[in-house]
């Protein structure tokens, strides 16, 4: 089979829950189809953040009103979140979630962990395992994120616990967002096996770093911006991962208020393709 490169694969860009977090799923995949998008990365769990749409996709009508819609527009479903890892979580209770997932088309699920700072590593890693390995059983594969407010705060913390729990659906999930507040270095990337690496959430961001808790988890949920706006080194990034799809997660409050949820993903798709296509052409031009 021929090995495709970096310059002939063709990434999808999928419109992730965050970006429009009023929406309900099957508004989401509509929006998603009309502003151009591959696919969409829902949320299935509520996690309770001001502005979420309230009724649980789990639901029964939101079930059937999201199998019609996706029938309808042939739009895909890239990724599932948020399984988190908590104080006393209990993976079995995810699930049903998982289930629903894969009967959606998923095949990449998201986690992250949050558990106190006195809960040891080793009921993290033995956690995260049960996950994969519930996960298996659905054919997900695991991308464990470092949100720089979470109990993961960084690439080095979640590569021990990816290379700990020895499973072979584990992977890391790289949102520039993240790897701007952590101040990721790309060499350190660079070192990682590519079977980590299925997709990225991608957004840009201004200059300078929160040193609150509070101040960057604002950014997070309500003020990223359009590639290109900010600071992130997409082409450091980009070429220190392997051929990998794109989630665009860029919550932006004051741009939804002003464009509304349409018009935010299609100029957030429009951007990311912009910026994400002039770094591939000029790679392109210096072979």
């Amino acid at each position: 089979m021929k090995n495709i490169s970096k310059s002939e694969y063709k990434s999808k860009y999928s419109l992730a829950h965050l970006t429009l977090l009023g929406c309900s799923t099957p508004e989401l995949v509509y929006v998603a189809a009309r502003a151009g998008y591959d696919a969409i990365s829902p949320r299935l769990l509520s996690m309770g953040v001001k502005g979420e749409f309230e009724k649980s996709l789990l639901d029964k009508d939101m079930v059937n009103a999201t199998y019609n819609a996706l029938k309808t527009t042939g739009i895909g479903v890239h990724d599932i979140e948020l399984l988190r890892i908590t104080d006393n979580c209990k993976i079995k209770s995810y699930e049903n979630v998982l289930e629903l997932g894969a009967k959606l088309g998923a095949k990449n699920l998201i986690t992250s962990v949050w558990t106190k700072e006195d809960n040891n590593r080793s009921y993290i890693v033995d956690t995260f395992s049960e996950l994969c390995e519930l996960a298996k059983e659905y054919g997900f594969f695991v991308s464990l994120e470092y949100p720089s407010f979470s109990r993961l705060k960084n690439l080095e913390s979640v590569v021990d616990i990816v290379e700990s729990s020895k499973k072979d659906n584990a992977g890391i999930l790289v949102d520039t967002l993240y790897t701007h507040m952590s101040r990721t270095k790309i060499q350190d990337l660079e070192k990682l096996p590519s079977k980590y690496f299925k997709f990225i959430h991608t957004c840009d961001v201004g200059y300078g770093i929160p040193d609150t808790k509070d101040g960057m988890v604002e950014i997070a949920r309500n003020a990223r911006l359009y590639p290109g706006e900010g600071c992130i080194d997409f082409k450091s990034i980009i070429e220190a991962l392997p051929n990998v799809d794109y989630s665009i997660e860029l919550p932006n409050a004051y741009r939804v208020k002003e464009l509304g949820y349409e018009e935010h993903a299609r100029r957030a798709l429009v951007e990311s393709k912009k910026k994400f296509g002039e770094i591939r052409s000029k790679r392109n031009s210096n072979k």
